[in-house]
């Protein structure tokens, strides 16, 4: 008897401590790795799967916003125009002044750094 009672009990303590659980503004999943690994070794693999991840971040963002996260814009322009990419990069860079306000002042400070 006692071990009907455990299995109900051990569910619906799962089923409340999900429904529970706090909701996220923005979603992370696999950003950190990829940037451990880029920053550990910045070759041609590692590149491509950081911008599978930042790509994958921008185009489909989860989370309550719906937005991309703080920094992952600026991130990923600032790869692009040192890649060359500068068209490409400062509209990533003009996205993040966009979406996040704040980060005008920093932003605006990368973008003249690659206009002189």
């Amino acid at each position: 008897m006692r071990r009907t009672t455990i299995i109900p009990t051990a569910a619906l303590i799962a089923l409340v401590a999900t429904a529970c659980s706090p909701k996220v503004l923005y979603t992370w999943t696999g950003y950190d790795n990829a940037v451990y690994a880029y920053t550990k070794a910045p070759d041609e693999a590692n590149t491509a799967q950081l911008i599978k991840i930042y790509t994958r971040l921008i185009d489909n963002p989860g989370g309550l916003r719906l937005a991309p996260p703080p920094g992952v814009c600026a991130d990923y322009g600032y790869l692009l125009i040192r890649a060359g990419k500068t068209v490409e990069g400062k509209a990533l860079l003009n996205k993040e002044i966009q979406l996040y306000p704040e980060s005008k002042p920093f932003i605006d400070r990368i973008l003249k750094r690659f206009d002189q």
